[in-house]
């Protein structure tokens, strides 16, 4: 596994300009999306296995660097779902100005410019699909389900979408709601690590407080109950303005954790 990534990470770096001038945005995107997974899953074996070849602070040290780069690549697909956008804006304005000049042609010939068609978009067909609008679409399915109380569904449709839209202005949401589908289905150590993604990704988003209040829960349900206090106690030492309805949760789950 270790050489697969090291070899993508390769390929991708030798690529170079030739890489922009023959692949897509949506090629690009879906290629940083593949060696994030590649990533997770050589940190995964290094977490798990002991018959890596590694010592300890080799294994240590390569993980810290995984960290870096799956940062890195969070980055940059963020950046390529910036460039779709003002793709889809260069794309929208110049469909508008050809309109424009086709529309005057045809009263300067003396025809009637009320005749004259709206121009196919400048990218062809498939630059008529807005990048936000189909966020949102996928957003609010997953969304649905998690209101439906499919947990699993849910979960597994905000993963995708969190694949496809990394670092959007949906993201902090996202992680949040796949934390709450994960504790649906009983499974709190994964969805820990998503309400922890998810503050440690926004810190300052309007669900931060929030996923530290699921991550809290989590970790008790995990059988961590002094590290889950600690947690809910980091909330009202972070966040002094959090709504009434957040206050009076966090005591309430104070209590049911025996809290000191």
């Amino acid at each position: 596994m270790l050489k697969q990534v090291l070899g993508l990470l390769l390929s991708l770096a030798l690529a170079g300009p030739v890489m922009a001038q023959v692949l897509t945005l949506e090629d690009i995107r879906s290629d940083l999306s593949m060696l994030g997974q590649e990533l997770e899953s050589l940190r995964g074996e290094l977490d798990t296995s002991g018959n890596t070849g590694l010592s300890p602070r080799e294994a240590a040290s390569l993980l810290v660097r995984i960290d870096e780069i799956n940062a890195d690549l969070r980055a940059a697909l963020g950046r390529v779902q910036s460039l779709e956008i003002k793709v889809e804006r260069i794309v929208d304005d110049g469909s508008r100005r050809i309109g424009d000049i086709e529309f005057r042609l045809t009263e300067l010939e003396g025809g009637d410019p009320n005749l004259v068609g709206t121009p196919p978009p400048l990218g062809g067909v498939e630059a008529e699909v807005d990048v936000l609008s189909q966020e949102r679409q996928a957003f609010n399915a997953a969304k649905k389900a998690l209101q439906e109380g499919d947990g699993g569904r849910a979960a597994a449709l905000l993963t995708s979408f969190l694949s496809n839209y990394p670092d959007g202005p949906l993201t902090s949401e996202a992680r949040y709601l796949q934390g709450q589908g994960m504790v649906l289905t009983g499974d709190y150590q994964n969805a820990a690590r998503a309400f922890l993604s998810g503050f440690s990704g926004a810190p300052d988003s309007p669900f931060a407080a929030l996923s530290l209040f699921g991550l809290s829960k989590s970790l008790y349900g995990l059988g961590q109950g002094d590290q889950a206090c600690l947690t809910l106690a980091e909330i009202q030492i972070r966040y002094v303005d959090i709504d009434a309805k957040l206050g009076r949760d966090i005591a309430q789950q104070r209590g049911i954790m025996s809290c000191p």
